[in-house]
């Protein structure tokens, strides 16, 4: 299948899918903030085609989510870059989404923990600027100066 291109939207979540919006993707950075760095773990650990795969890590060192540096033995390593790991939160927020929405009846597959005090985190969650919980009716959206047009205020709630 044909990766869609996003380009000719001014959007960033748009934006942001031209990056990291195919599904392999994501895991390969999961497995990347797991600990995995050599092309043979993520192939061992996620199954994928070998031709997938090195599509994928070329893309992800090329938007510089990953640095590919030399490792042992001669064989390249994969590194999160400040790119990639500011996409902890987006993987975090969707871990626990499908922990609610998804579950496995188990329990959750994933608990991530504090390093500092080992207790689970909170939930992700969106939170005002004087720290408040925020639920989706309490939130709008502007166009800002990026955008084609500015000055049109859009309630979420509207938009379902």
């Amino acid at each position: 299948m044909k990766r869609r291109d996003f380009d000719h939207l001014n959007c960033s979540l748009a934006q942001t899918l031209s990056v990291i919006g195919e599904h392999w993707t994501l895991l390969i950075i999961r497995d990347a903030f797991m600990g995995l760095r050599r092309f043979d773990d993520f192939q061992k650990d996620l199954g994928i085609a070998r031709n997938v795969l090195s599509e994928r890590l070329k893309r992800l060192v090329n938007e510089e989510v990953l640095e590919k540096t030399p490792g042992e033995k001669g064989f390249p390593e994969y590194h999160l870059t400040a790119k990639g790991l500011a996409l902890q939160p987006i993987l975090i927020s969707m871990t626990h989404w499908g922990d609610k929405h998804r579950p496995n009846p188990k329990g959750r597959r994933l608990i991530f923990l504090d390093r500092k005090n080992r207790k689970p985190i909170q939930t992700m969650t969106v939170r005002a600027h004087d720290d408040r919980r925020l639920k989706p009716k309490d939130i709008t959206v502007k166009r800002g100066p990026g955008h084609r047009s500015s000055g049109l205020d859009i309630p979420l709630s509207d938009l379902r």
